[in-house]
């Protein structure tokens, strides 16, 4: 069995797969040694990747390493099933390229862009010919919303909600609005865009502010919820194949 460990900015995921078969997901705000001691009890885990965006818990790497389980940490190193024209590989996060991976195996042939809602919003297309053309990093909900709480004299910190008028007529749902609604119109106008040039173009979206933002496009959106999991147990899958 696989083990798959996705170190996100404010959750780490956990993923069990049986081949590709998905036998258990699970997000964490605290994880711990005990939470991952019950899972070696649990399953039998042969091997496990892991992608980090922020500084690993070295407590997970020792003790898969005293469990004798083999750990593949996913960098611009790890061999990759796809192509890529990103010009500065080392910087291209990990999850962006789990991502990937996963459009690549749930979506051969097809051009796919990949959005990841979470701290940050990522954009990657994948193309038709399984080459990585390139993508963008935006702020995400709660960002936009600290930010101008924080950059700002005035401005009050104000909470995600699904009420708000177009136009806002109090400082309050003027910020709600300008906040949600502008990050759905920047999602609609990636997508009007990238379809004049990309055929048959399937949009999927993850991440936790996903299943908000995916009912609320103009576009036919599927929401993945584990979406960068499933990509990284098919990296581990494909280098096992390979070598």
């Amino acid at each position: 069995m696989n083990l798959a460990i996705d170190i996100g900015n404010s959750f780490l995921k956990i993923g069990v797969f049986d081949n590709e078969k998905k036998l258990f997901v699970e997000s964490y705000r605290d994880f711990d040694a005990k939470s991952l001691e019950y899972l070696l009890k649990e399953y039998k885990i042969i091997k496990a990747i892991c992608s980090s965006v922020r500084r690993e818990d070295e407590s997970i790497e020792n003790m898969l390493g005293e469990a004798g389980i083999s750990l593949h940490k996913l960098s611009h190193t790890s061999r990759l099933p796809f192509r890529s024209l990103y010009e500065t590989p080392r910087t291209l996060g990990t999850d962006r390229i789990a991502a990937l991976a996963f459009g690549y195996n749930k979506y051969p042939g097809s051009n796919v862009l990949l959005i990841d809602a979470g701290t940050a919003v990522t954009y990657d297309l994948l193309n038709e010919s399984g080459i990585f053309e390139g993508g963008n990093i935006s702020p995400g909900i709660g960002l936009r919303y600290r930010a101008l709480n924080e950059f700002t004299g005035r401005l009050p910190l104000v909470s995600p909600d699904n009420k708000y008028d177009i136009l806002g007529r109090n400082t309050e749902n003027a910020i709600r609005s300008g906040v949600q609604q502008g990050l759905v119109f920047e999602i609609n106008e990636y997508i009007r865009n990238l379809k004049k040039t990309h055929r048959n173009l399937k949009i999927v979206m993850t991440g936790g502010d996903g299943i908000y933002l995916s009912g609320k496009t103009e576009h036919k959106v599927s929401y993945e919820k584990d979406l960068v999991i499933e990509g990284l147990n098919y990296i581990l899958i494909y280098n096992a194949q390979v070598f």
